[in-house]
């Protein structure tokens, strides 16, 4: 068992040294607690028939920005692993429902039941100014005591979140539970396996790695002799199925055309290194799904006394809707390949004849790129205006307050000197930003209002809250859909690291100014708008009787779900959200 809390070495990501890959910038050039409803029964006949007792193993699937629309739009043309999900229980209208619609806060509500507010997960990076390191961002996933650890070259670590996660309760209750986690992403791992877990594994640029002194599972090295092949012979473009080619469009964003990639790993192409190649496309979630198939037969999961938990995050839909947006011949094929293998990885668990339980959703959802959306309907879809920063707001103040006090810079670098612009710190172009603690209390407060009245005024910015307005906010209760939008960004404060004032960008504002200029990102997510926040939760097991649910739940119900389904007694409060009963038959999954 790996104590995630504890400091992690780079060492371990020099196995597979001929894979140097490089981790450069990808700019692609190509043409509620809300009460129980009445259930709708899907009425498809179960696989088979139901198993007695608790499932012995928990699949806990993530789909980075694999929002509700996408899952929409694709799923009559699902046939793999897709199509078996619907099956189950069905509930299309799932909401992350805080504002910091990003991969750690998301992540870090699907195994612990709570929002971002109480898992103290409130973005992928804040700043703490009080830092003694140069370096005052903090990354979500990182442990910035260990001296070797810096916000982009992070020593991972769960230590910042504040609550256990499901695996972690199951090896409390039972101390032979196991507890795995799988994804590209570091960060995916460490929020959903939590502070104590038995295994887990993500991408770097040396292949996959794991925590220090671990040796990693034939599975791994398998994986990363199958990557170090891609990346050293390259691998041919991906074919569009035929119903791709109404999206098979080029689109011009900035300094990059999208719409019309296939995903070929190119070795010559010497902008775009063969391992970001293979990290933005579809074969990062299939490498993904083969390891996470191949520690199931290694350690034996879902075959011991206690139920195991094994959670697996994807992460390539992310890295596709970032690069080339959500709606281009990308992401079409994108859908087609993650069906297909995740059909594969569940006919593999069946092989096993395993009794395994299923929940399938995402950490948050997406939008397009502007210039794809306004030609779809969308006029008010921009680009937000760099003015937003937070250092370029605080040059401004500090120069209508007479303010000379040199201060360190938020992001050390030869491009951000030590300077009295650097009384307000933000990681974008929206949402947190915070004012130096270096400053007296009454200078702070002239900067606040300055900070407010400013973001207020711009044109792109919707609304404008203090830390003390969103502090006196009541903790949010009830159907997400209905929350306000002040409500959306309490469920994502956490006191002691919230900045001083959070602003909220109009709809359709992308906060990427400069698309294709030294960045992989042509459009994010981020924002408390239903376009982030809502996503997919689909259940399944082995003779569940389906239902299609359209009430609005949240991500914070999956933990007391599943720990209803494998009976692990929790203590009442422990969850922000609630059990669902995902029995479409006249059984109560949650025993009611």
């Amino acid at each position: 068992m790996v104590n995630t809390s504890d400091a992690l070495s780079t060492a371990t990501r020099r196995l597979i040294a001929l894979l140097a890959v490089g981790a450069t910038a990808l700019a692609w050039v190509q043409p509620a607690t809300a009460g129980p409803a009445k259930k709708h029964v899907v009425h498809a006949a179960p696989i088979a028939v139901a198993p007695k007792g608790p499932p012995k193993l928990l699949v806990a699937i993530a789909i980075d920005q694999f929002s509700a629309d996408l899952f929409a739009q694709y799923r009559s043309h699902f046939t793999g692993g897709f199509a078996r999900l619907t099956q189950g229980a069905v509930f299309a209208n799932g909401f992350q429902s805080h504002a910091a619609t990003e991969t750690c806060p998301g992540h870090s509500t699907i195994l612990t039941g709570a929002h971002p507010g109480r898992t103290g997960i409130i973005a992928n990076n804040w700043y703490d100014l009080t830092l003694t390191r140069a370096d005052k961002r903090v990354y979500c996933a990182e442990n910035e005591a260990d001296k070797d650890s810096s916000s982009r070259d992070p020593v991972v670590s769960a230590v910042h979140l504040k609550v256990p996660t499901l695996g972690e309760r199951m090896k409390q209750q039972w101390p032979e539970s196991r507890n795995v986690a799988v994804s590209v992403k570091d960060r995916a791992v460490a929020m959903m396996g939590g502070h104590a877990i038995d295994a887990g594994y993500w991408y770097t640029a040396q292949g996959f790695s794991s925590f220090n002194g671990v040796t990693l599972a034939p599975a791994v090295l398998d994986a990363n002799m199958k990557i170090l092949g891609l990346v050293t012979k390259g691998a041919p473009a991906m074919v569009a199925p035929a119903w791709c080619a109404a999206r098979n469009r080029p689109i011009k964003a900035g300094a990059v055309t999208v719409g019309t990639g296939r995903f070929a790993i190119d070795t010559n192409d010497y902008e775009h290194k063969p391992g970001d190649q293979f990290k933005y496309s579809p074969r990062a979630d299939a490498v993904t799904l083969d390891i996470a198939a191949g520690l199931v037969g290694e350690m034996k999961l879902g075959r011991g006394q206690a139920p195991d938990m094994l959670s697996v995050s994807l992460s390539a839909t992310d890295y596709i809707g970032h690069a080339f947006g959500t709606e281009g011949v990308e992401m079409c094929i994108q859908m087609e390949q993650l069906d297909q293998k995740l059909g594969a990885f569940f006919a593999k668990l069946d092989a096993a004849g395993l009794d395994y339980a299923v929940v399938l959703t995402a950490d948050h959802g997406g939008i397009d790129l502007p210039e794809r959306l306004r030609e779809q309907g969308d006029p008010e879809a921009r680009r937000a205006e760099t003015d937003l920063y937070g250092e370029t707001i605080g040059k401004a103040i500090a120069g209508e307050l007479g303010l000379t006090q040199v201060l360190p810079p938020c992001n050390p670098g030869p491009d951000s000197p030590a300077s009295p612009a650097n009384i307000v710190c933000s990681e974008g172009l929206f949402g947190d930003y915070w004012i130096s603690p270096a400053l007296p209390a009454e200078t702070r407060a002239k900067i606040a209002d300055r900070l407010v009245e400013k973001l207020s005024a711009n044109p792109q910015v919707a609304m404008v809250f203090t830390h003390a307005q969103i502090a006196a906010t009541p903790y949010p209760i009830g159907h997400p859909q209905d929350w306000t939008m002040l409500q959306r960004v309490r469920a994502s404060f956490d006191p002691a690291r919230s900045g001083d004032v959070y602003s909220v960008l109009k709809r359709a504002i992308v906060p990427v100014s400069t698309p294709g200029a030294n960045s992989t990102t042509v459009t994010t997510h981020g924002s408390p708008y239903d376009y982030d926040r809502r996503v997919p939760m689909l259940f399944w097991r082995k003779g569940l009787t389906g239902l299609e649910q359209p009430q609005p739940v949240e991500t914070v119900d999956i933990a007391p779900t599943l720990a209803a389904l494998i009976g692990l007694p929790v203590a009442k409060g422990a969850f922000d959200g609630r059990c669902l009963d995902i029995d479409g038959g006249p059984a109560d999954s949650c025993g009611k």
